[in-house]
């Protein structure tokens, strides 16, 4: 009778060893987002019910034995039940991903005139097709990943506060419309799980990890961030993203997020350069990536360089929030900064890199924490 009490004991321990391992490697737990733990992660929750299953079968065989105990250890039995049931609920309810940071019941968005988002705050902009749509951070680092139509093509916008990524996806896999739900995340960056197949996606980058589409990317469409003033100075016309008062209370109330003040452990950002927290601004040119240190960008304002053998210049718009990046006509062609334009003998451009000689190609840039850009881009340059 012994052996099939130690089957009860041996079973509720495996439940509630289960549970807790089920999350700990992708939530934002002590270690868990510094190892190399992804495939055993996806493993886990890949067998999830056949762990379930296995563990409280043997839980069942022993129940009966357990609870034949004399005094107070037969009530151990329904104590254990309770305390593996709240540790089940707690780990697949109170702390999975997808019910935390839940999705927009009404994606509503308003022209400038009728927009009620302060100006001063970041959003990711995107145009297509002649058509602007702003997307505030504000809302989108809570929701993580917002579902729209830009001039036509379905997006995925998506931002990971954890990690001051801000990316917007073509959610189409081999042709097909895709749906993704938050999973949790890998290296502190937000992982989405496909619906067809059950594979792991990265925010950073949209690579899937694990799973039958393992190395899989999705297409990264252009976009930038800078605030709402900014964007709306040269996209008068776009379309502004509105709050969900479904979320009202979930969405971030004040500014110390976005401008850097919040000193937060996993959003807060170290003001000093080249810490895990500190911004930075990445660039990718080829195959070559290279960082720059936001606080240098914000006392230089502009940076003339060159990065995978092109020349390129990186600027900070006036109100020291919106940034840019451009291809230098030439090495020879070094540019200054007045005000919010771009001068260069004989030719000035705006922000949007449009001058009355023709424009500059715009250069994809991210700005985020330095520890997100070095892991997901490992062979990464610093100016």
């Amino acid at each position: 009778m012994s052996g099939m009490k130690t089957l009860f004991y041996l079973g509720i321990a495996g439940l509630i060893l289960f549970e807790i391992a089920n999350v700990y490697f992708i939530m934002p737990m002590p270690g868990s987002q510094r190892i190399r733990s992804i495939d055993v992660a996806y493993f886990l929750y890949s067998w999830r019910w056949a762990f379930r299953i296995g563990f409280g079968l043997l839980a069942l065989a022993g129940a009966f034995s357990a609870w034949r105990a004399q005094g107070w250890r037969k009530w151990l039995v329904p104590g254990l039940l309770l305390l593996a049931g709240g540790v089940a609920y707690a780990t697949n309810y109170e702390m999975a991903a997808d019910t935390m940071f839940l999705q927009p019941k009404t994606l509503t968005l308003k022209p400038a005139s009728q927009n009620k988002v302060d100006l001063r705050r970041l959003v990711i902009g995107v145009e297509i097709n002649g058509q602007a749509k702003a997307y505030p951070i504000q809302f989108i680092g809570y929701h993580h990943q917002v579902r729209d139509t830009v001039g036509g093509r379905p997006v995925l916008v998506s931002y990971c506060t954890v990690c001051r990524t801000g990316r917007v996806f073509s959610p189409f896999v081999d042709g097909e419309p895709e749906t993704f739900r938050l999973v949790g995340m890998d290296h502190f960056n937000a992982m989405f799980e496909d619906e067809t197949t059950g594979s792991w996606w990265r925010q950073a980058n949209g690579e899937a990890l694990v799973g039958p589409r393992k190395g899989a990317l999705l297409p990264e469409l252009e976009s930038q961030q800078m605030t709402l003033r900014q964007w709306l100075r040269l996209h008068p016309a776009s379309l502004v993203m509105q709050a969900d008062t479904a979320f009202k209370d979930k969405y971030s109330k004040d500014f110390k997020y976005e401008n850097g003040s919040s000193r937060k452990d996993l959003t807060g950002t170290d003001s000093l350069s080249w810490r895990d927290k500190s911004w930075v601004v990445g660039l990718t040119v080829g195959r070559k990536s290279k960082a720059y240190d936001w606080n240098r960008l914000c006392r230089e304002r502009i940076i003339n360089d060159t990065l995978g053998g092109k020349p390129i210049v990186l600027v900070l718009a006036a109100d020291t929030a919106s940034f840019f990046a451009f291809v230098r006509p030439d090495v020879a062609t070094r540019f200054s900064l007045r005000r919010d334009s771009l001068l260069a003998p004989g030719h000035a451009y705006g922000l949007n890199g449009r001058g009355a000689m023709g424009s500059l190609k715009k250069l994809p840039a991210t700005q985020e924490f330095w520890h997100s850009w070095r892991t997901f881009h490992p062979g990464t340059g610093r100016y």
